[in-house]
């Protein structure tokens, strides 16, 4: 699995930016307005007009397709974080809309009526902010997989590790046996001499003299 991160987050990042544009092309608000000189009009108003950042926020989805497979460590990190506040980005104009709706005012001045006209309804549509929230969600899936991968790259870096960051752990590690193994000489000679026996002179059988 943690070789298929990156590609697994790669499919989930095109689906979300699948799902940015294909709302930004579907109807989110239709407004019906009279201006008391002919019939009623009607306009649909679009995901990209409703929420005009939806279709640059689908193409920047796209692009970190790509930074997926090229970016490691920290600056994968900073990448899912980017790509998870873009898939807020693309969510929260939708959960705004179907949760708090909008008024007749901000649905006219979006549809750019003629300053005579007066709105007469709005008409919220469900599958257009639906299909947003949806690559929202997709895109924050995403960075959650992408920072599974740092995590567990993180986890493995000793395994990985170059032959130059090996030599230097070994010395290190040998530099630490060393002091440890002074110190235990050390502790041994200062418990000899207070047991009377002169560690620096050495008797026929090997032990020291004895003050």
């Amino acid at each position: 699995m943690k070789g298929r991160y990156p590609v697994v987050a790669a499919l989930v990042l095109a689906a979300a930016a699948g799902c940015a544009w294909g709302s930004s092309k579907l109807v989110w608000v239709t407004v019906a307005s009279a201006d008391g000189l002919g019939v009623d009009r009607v306009d649909d108003v679009a995901g990209s007009a409703w929420s005009a950042a939806s279709l640059p926020l689908a193409l920047v989805l796209c692009a970190a397709i790509a930074a997926v497979f090229a970016v490691r460590g920290v600056l994968a990190g900073v990448v899912a974080v980017l790509i998870a506040g873009v898939g807020v980005g693309v969510a929260l104009p939708a959960v705004v809309l179907l949760t708090s709706g909008t008024t007749n005012e901000h649905a006219g001045r979006i549809a750019e009526l003629p300053g005579r006209a007066t709105v007469t309804s709005v008409d919220t549509a469900l599958v257009g902010p639906a299909v947003a929230i949806v690559g929202g969600v997709a895109a924050i899936a995403a960075a959650v997989l992408l920072l599974a991968r740092t995590r567990s790259a993180g986890g493995l870096s000793a395994k990985y590790d170059s032959p130059a960051a090996r030599r230097s752990e070994a010395v290190r590690a040998t530099q630490e046996a060393a002091e440890q193994d002074s110190d235990v000489s050390q502790r041994l000679m200062w418990d000899a001499l207070d047991a009377g026996v002169d560690p620096t002179v050495e008797s026929e059988g090997g032990r020291g003299t004895p003050r």
